[in-house]
């Protein structure tokens, strides 16, 4: 049985076999409590703000119950924006293929900025390069092991570009993500729900 570390430095291998990880840039895989992560976000508070409430449909699809924010550190090189995603957004999280779960959950510790790279996605207030580029400062506000970091942000930029142009098509078709109405019913799925009336913020 091979290790989590083991098992992610073999999927970001899968994902861009020409590019290597020199072992001076890998630090070791920590599991971490409930508590240490939210020590972690804690101590990113000046970049990041908003307690991550969610709610879930029947299907693994969630909703922003209250608002979070990232901002760039003042050290930060590019000149990127501040990015407040409102409540109500709908995400599915860190968009992972079911077969990678046991390596990366979608609900793994990287939950916020996988939040906020997928509403820089939807809304495409960026380019596709620059939404990569704040997911990974933001896992790196979360102090996200560089082994998961690297192995997501690579799998976003070798493979997010079908998802990029798939929630362009999206938008012009005229579906929307942010709701003003909640469902009281945990039976009901997102594909259900947003066919009710009047459920958007307009």
């Amino acid at each position: 049985m091979i290790s989590r570390r083991t098992g992610l430095q073999l999927l970001t291998g899968s994902i861009l076999s020409t590019i290597s990880i020199s072992s001076g840039a890998a630090q070791s895989s920590v599991d971490i409590t409930p508590e240490q992560w939210m020590s972690a976000w804690m101590d990113a508070g000046k970049d990041v703000s908003g307690a991550l409430v969610l709610r879930r449909f029947k299907d693994p699809m969630y909703i922003l119950a209250e608002p979070i924010l990232w901002k760039p550190s003042v050290d930060t090189r590019e000149p990127l924006p501040t990015v407040e995603v409102p409540k109500g957004f709908v995400t599915d999280l860190a968009s992972i293929p079911r077969v990678f779960w046991s390596l990366l959950r979608p609900d793994g510790e990287y939950a916020y900025p996988a939040i906020i790279h997928d509403y820089l996605y939807w809304t495409q207030v960026t380019t596709r390069e620059d939404a990569d580029l704040i997911f990974r400062l933001a896992m790196k506000d979360f102090k996200i092991d560089t082994v998961t970091a690297l192995t997501i942000y690579k799998a976003v930029r070798v493979g997010g570009g079908p998802s990029w142009q798939a929630d362009a098509d999206l938008k012009k078709q005229g579906e929307r993500r942010v709701l003003k109405l909640f469902p009281q019913d945990p039976r009901v799925t997102w594909d259900e729900w947003k066919k009710e009336p009047d459920v958007f913020v307009e």
